[in-house]
């Protein structure tokens, strides 16, 4: 098989959007999953849009604009954009000190700056990310579902108590029964029948916040082309781009690994640029990848193409528009169940069995912990996932740094060193260290054949270790380095400043 076949086939999914659609149970089961997603996204659209100090109806807006043009743009199928908490957070000081069109604005440079970093590649970045990131990630995610829930279960009614455990009991159960209708569909629709026959008195979706009555409409926005706007929405622009751009990446990964499957991180990338214009110029606040509702319906519901996505978006607009009397009365115990559930699923509960924690090295656990805890900290994926990169960057380099060790020997009127490991910024700072000066005799080798120079940090430490015996009248000769050392040493040494 030709290269180009087999790289297209590695990013082939099954079942595909045309064997869904000639297939009615398949395609049953990604439409009723982007039902039972959309019914999720609009109570959380609606407390983002709060959060970025809009109306409802923007975030509404931009969820069905992301999840329609993302279903065809994107390069993970099932999975689902929308307006994010992050995204909102960021964007929050600009709607509020600046107003709308200011913000409308910022989210079109976000949507370029999006595309521009997917040209460039930077979705390659992802295979920097280890393993134990990923985990962290994975449980700080579980439990930020969890917690975004409890403030719905605070003083509230008792029957909220017992409409949350009624639908998680209907969640575990209902699988055993039949997969052909998602369960949080029937927790959705059956909780939702009960409270309306019975009069129960609890909160709804429709408490949440106002639901349109009309289409979007296309928008420009009225901000002046200069170079102060430029300044103004620019630091928060990149902010969007970073944070969306991590969150959707990352997601993509998560669900790779559920559905065994690959998907392409740079179209991915490229394709939430130009969902954010889109949403941009409907109005809408932008967003990324939602990971819970994206467990809702790849977990939860069974999803695999972007029939669900689309969905998804579509759903949203004709739920708040033309069903929102019916939609306002959902109750919220019913969806607060169905991410309780999400919650436990999503959470990788081998990683914090005991016998998983004493085989592995106590740096990676470290670096789980640390993800977790700044995540939840911070609310914010994003940074934990950069400041758990950040930490393994530096376990690993402390580990490796202990790898590099220097053995002498004395033949006659010849010291000879052999140094071995790899030798950068960490391993090289104490190598000047390792040498007897004063002691050695009139001529020292030092065997370079057992190490690789990385880095000028090294190049630097080398000149200095010469440059220390040349005052003493001894003379060093480097010996036994690999090309690519000898290269870099002898390109770099002598130029970096005075040593010694």
């Amino acid at each position: 098989m030709p290269p180009t076949l087999e790289r297209a086939d590695r990013y082939r999914s099954e079942p595909t959007v045309l064997q869904a659609l000639r297939s009615p149970r398949l395609l049953t089961r990604e439409v009723l999953a982007g039902l039972v997603v959309a019914i999720a996204l609009i109570p959380e659209a609606i407390a983002f849009s709060v959060v970025a100090g809009v109306d409802p109806r923007v975030g509404l807006f931009s969820s069905f604009v992301l999840a329609v043009v993302i279903a065809f743009t994107g390069g993970r199928p099932a999975m689902i954009t929308a307006a994010a908490g992050a995204v909102a957070l960021v964007v929050a000081p600009v709607a509020r000190e600046y107003g709308v069109d200011y913000l409308i604005a910022t989210v079109v440079l976000a949507g370029l700056m999006q595309i521009v970093l997917a040209v460039i590649g930077v979705a390659r970045l992802m295979r920097f990310i280890p393993r134990s990131v990923m985990v962290g990630f994975v449980n700080a995610l579980a439990i930020l579902i969890f917690v975004s829930q409890v403030p719905q279960l605070i003083d509230a009614p008792w029957a909220v108590y017992v409409l949350v455990a009624a639908g998680l009991g209907i969640l575990y159960l209902w699988p055993r029964i039949t997969r052909a209708v998602p369960a949080p569909l029937v927790a959705v629709v059956l909780l939702t029948a009960v409270v309306a026959v019975f009069g129960i008195g609890v909160p709804t979706v429709g408490d949440q916040g106002d639901l349109p009555q009309s289409l979007p409409e296309l928008l420009i926005p009225n901000v002046p082309l200069t170079w102060e706007t430029l300044q103004i929405i620019a630091p928060y622009a990149f902010a969007v781009a970073l944070v969306g751009l991590l969150e959707s990446l990352m997601t993509a990964k998560l669900v790779d690994d559920i559905t065994d499957t690959h998907s392409r991180k740079t179209r991915e990338a490229w394709g939430l640029g130009v969902a954010n214009l889109a949403s941009a110029f409907f109005g809408g606040t932008g967003g990324c990848a939602m990971i819970g509702q994206t467990m809702i319906g790849v977990k939860a519901s069974g999803a695999r193409t972007r029939i669900s996505t689309f969905m998804a978006g579509v759903f949203v607009l004709v739920l708040v528009v033309a069903l929102g009397d019916i939609v306002a009365i959902i109750p919220m115990a019913a969806l607060v169940a169905v991410m309780i559930v999400v919650s436990i699923a999503t959470f990788d509960w081998h990683s914090i069995r005991p016998s998983t924690l004493k085989r592995l090295p106590l740096s990676e656990t470290v670096v789980m912990l640390v993800t977790v805890g700044f995540t939840v900290w911070t609310h914010n994926l994003a940074i934990g996932v950069i400041t758990g990169v950040v930490t393994a960057m530096v376990l690993f380099a402390r580990r490796v740094a202990h790898f590099t060790t220097v053995t002498r020997t004395v033949d006659g009127e010849v010291a000879r060193y052999r140094v071995d490991g790899e030798l950068f910024f960490a391993s090289s700072n104490d190598l000047t260290t390792q040498f007897d000066y004063a002691s050695d005799p009139a001529h020292v080798v030092i065997d370079m054949s057992g190490s690789h120079v990385w880095d000028a940090s090294t190049v630097a430490a080398l000149d200095a270790i010469v440059t220390k015996y040349a005052h003493r009248g001894t003379t060093v000769e480097l010996e036994g380095m690999n090309d690519a050392t000898a290269a870099f040493h002898g390109r770099l040494s002598g130029g970096l400043g005075a040593a010694g």
